[in-house]
């Protein structure tokens, strides 16, 4: 097997300004906030990002100018309100929005999974998403019945970055046993053409043999995987730690004007060289582990 341990600028160097990125994560769960970071600091622009319920990874890439499209079912805070350096953009013309549904958007990554073009849905008839996305949903008749459906285009990212829980230096990573589950990682990361992942520790390859059943990605989808304990923070990680509720109190109330966001981006992303110094910033792994789920190491025993 080959060996696909890397570290986050090795793993992320192919990603240029102008692609289009899908990005894992659910709501504020396992948002790849640390490579979204390394990204800024590098200055990667006019990216077009894919994602499900996308939080404070689409916000940061906003707030830095890097979206020129997006195209999910929800980009906000969860439980914190709205996310304002997306909402800018959007109405400041800077960020185009194709609005699609739940089931829209697992078609869209399942046709993609399956080197289809496009799936067949109903579930956006008669509605004014279809009406404003004649590019991505077509309507036609199925040439069976003769009932009306849609076409939903699949979801084609040149890159896809993923953070999850556990993995090997081979790009095996699993899940643990008690976790929440409603997202499509899975599928998002099926759908890929370029798979990224972080997860938050590399275990050896011995531990991914003895529960085979918990690997939901498998290496041979995988292009980089790297180590990134607190990979997701400010946001959580299930099973393993919380959000930080200080932190993304203090990144909202930054990010109220442009130049607060900047100024945010300028001490937490652009003026650290690496995660490591970004861990030290928010006051090094003690602070952290304060957020710690308890007993998370038993959550893949």
């Amino acid at each position: 097997m080959k060996e696909k341990l890397a570290t986050l600028e090795e793993a992320l160097a192919p990603i240029a300004s102008g692609s289009t990125l899908a990005l894992g994560g659910s709501l504020l769960r396992r948002q790849p906030n640390a490579a979204i970071r390394s990204l800024i600091r590098r200055g990667i622009k006019d990216l077009t990002v894919q994602s499900w319920a996308a939080t404070t990874a689409t916000d940061m890439l906003a707030a830095a100018g890097a979206i020129r499209r997006f195209e999910g079912i929800y980009t906000g805070m969860f439980s914190y309100g709205l996310a304002p350096n997306f909402r800018r953009g959007v109405e400041g013309g800077a960020i185009a929005v194709r609005d699609f549904s739940e089931t829209a958007m697992v078609a869209r990554f399942r046709a993609a999974t399956q080197g289809l073009a496009f799936l067949p849905i109903k579930t956006l008839l008669g509605s004014d998403i279809a009406r404003h996305n004649p590019e991505q949903i077509r309507p036609f008749s199925c040439p069976f019945t003769g009932e009306p459906l849609q076409a939903v285009a699949a979801a084609k990212a040149d890159f896809t970055i993923i953070h999850g829980y556990v993995g090997d230096k081979y790009g095996n990573v699993q899940w643990p046993i008690v976790r929440d589950s409603d997202d499509i990682d899975q599928m998002i990361a099926s759908a890929a053409t370029r798979l990224i992942v972080t997860v938050e520790k590399i275990v050896p390859h011995e531990e991914i043999k003895r529960r085979p059943t918990l690997t939901y990605i498998p290496g041979n989808w995988v292009e980089a995987i790297v180590e990134l304990p607190y990979g997701a923070h400010p946001a959580a990680c299930d099973g393993h730690y919380d959000e930080d509720d200080v932190h993304l109190t203090g990144y909202l109330e930054r990010s109220r004007t442009p130049e607060g966001a900047q100024a945010y981006l300028d001490e937490y992303a652009r003026s650290v060289p690496d995660h490591d110094a970004y861990v030290a910033k928010v006051g090094g792994l003690a602070a952290l582990e304060a957020l710690d789920v308890p007993n998370r190491e038993q959550t893949h025993a």
